[in-house]
């Protein structure tokens, strides 16, 4: 029985030591003999701390703000009738459909406007005839204008003779004054009768104008988004328009992103915009706000996207706007230590570690470019800790790294 325990302490001494001896760093053999040397590094070796390593490789990285809001239509046309108060007889247009430039989207009755049109007619016959009979009597008025006068013309030299009495000669005078007026007063009525017929022409382009609307037609190629108008109903200028037309089928996402990001959007960018049933859509920066809401801090951006018949106006959107795009060398973001001498790396070389500073581009969420400190091939930690220290031996197990990500 002693022997056994004494065999059992003996076993957990040596395990004891055994343990103490993992992970610390071990001399380099100095020994003038290369098989004790080798010896000694084959033994430190069994005794090495094993970790994971990264092979330091060139990736690319794109640096993106996200971007959140729903999809709207790039220009809106609202249309409405021209005639107000005519009722509905057909609608030609439902939602979802596309229509060209003067396609008819819905018609108008016009039977009170063929009346009007009628009646005009009626009136510009009777100013014809007006204008007709004012012509005539301003005739008839420079003829006897004519006789008056030359009656009174004649009767001067009578009168200066003693030949013609006062009287006389006085109503040849008066006759001749009146006829002038008539003539004056045929001429006006001319006149009158003229603008007369000038109104009732007025009213009869304006008749036909209103005539020539009773056809609601598309001011523009686009699709039909809403549809308000209803057989029965009365056309109103001031109720919710009749129709609303996508122009040219272009939607964009109109997008929100909060106002520390808003800095690096610029018109232009490019962006990956994933649409609720859709999937992905490539898009273009088109305008950045250059309000905040203050309420929300948020700032607001419009991301183009065209005519895509998939894309819904009003479906939510999430939007990758593409900021910065970079080529470097590339480390796990876990292998990088940060301290007040700035950012450092664990490279591991001949099986030792050696801590490097290293001057950091572009991070992702997995990996950190490298710009300065690192060379193509080199192998770091890939996750760095403060039990590895400048010497320590380490039996290193690589890791694969993505050669390309992005940040947000």
């Amino acid at each position: 029985m002693r022997k056994i325990l004494i065999g059992v302490v003996l076993a957990l001494a040596f395990a004891m030591i055994s343990l103490t001896m993992v992970g610390r760093s071990l001399p380099r053999p100095t020994g003038p003999s290369d098989s004790q040397a080798a010896r000694a590094l084959a033994k430190a070796d069994l005794f090495a701390a094993v970790v994971s390593v990264a092979r330091v490789a060139p990736a690319e990285f794109t640096e993106t703000v996200l971007a959140t809001g729903s999809l709207v239509a790039r220009e809106e046309i609202l249309v409405g009738p021209e005639v107000e108060g005519l009722r509905v007889i057909e609608v030609l247009a439902d939602e979802g459909q596309r229509v060209q430039k003067g396609d008819v989207l819905a018609r108008l009755v016009a039977d009170t406007l063929d009346a009007q049109l009628a009646q005009n007619d009626a009136a510009l016959a009777r100013t014809a005839a007006s204008i007709a009979q004012a012509k005539s009597a301003i005739v008839q008025a420079e003829a006897r204008l004519a006789e008056s006068r030359n009656a009174f013309e004649r009767a001067k030299p009578l009168r200066q003779g003693g030949h013609m009495t006062e009287a006389v000669f006085d109503q040849r005078e008066q006759a001749a004054r009146t006829a002038e007026a008539q003539l004056t007063a045929a001429q006006d009525g001319l006149r009158v009768a003229e603008a007369e017929r000038a109104q009732v022409e007025a009213q009869r382009r304006e008749l036909a104008w209103r005539r020539g609307r009773v056809e609601v037609k598309a001011p523009a190629d686009g699709i039909v988004s809403r549809r308000m108008a209803r057989v029965g109903g009365y056309a109103a200028g001031a109720a919710e328009p009749m129709f609303r037309i996508v122009a040219k089928g272009e939607v964009e996402l109109d997008a929100e992103v909060v106002e520390t990001r808003l800095g690096a959007i610029g018109i232009g960018q490019k962006a990956r915009v994933d649409a609720a049933g859709l999937g992905e859509v490539r898009g273009t920066v088109r305008l950045v706000s250059p309000e905040v809401d203050k309420s929300t801090r948020l700032g607001r951006v419009r991301i183009f996207l065209g005519d895509n018949p998939g894309l819904r106006v009003g479906a939510f959107g999430r939007a990758h706007i593409e900021t910065a795009t970079s080529s470097g060398l590339a480390v796990p973001a876990s292998a990088v230590l940060y301290g007040t001498g700035g950012p450092t790396v664990q490279v591991v070389r001949s099986n030792r570690v050696e801590t490097r500073p290293i001057r950091i581009g572009l991070a992702a969420s997995a990996l950190v470019e490298v710009r300065e400190g690192l060379e193509d091939g080199d192998l770091v930690v890939a996750r760095a800790g403060t039990f590895l220290r400048d010497g320590d031996m380490v039996r290193p197990v690589s890791v694969a790294t993505p050669a390309k990500t992005e940040t947000q």
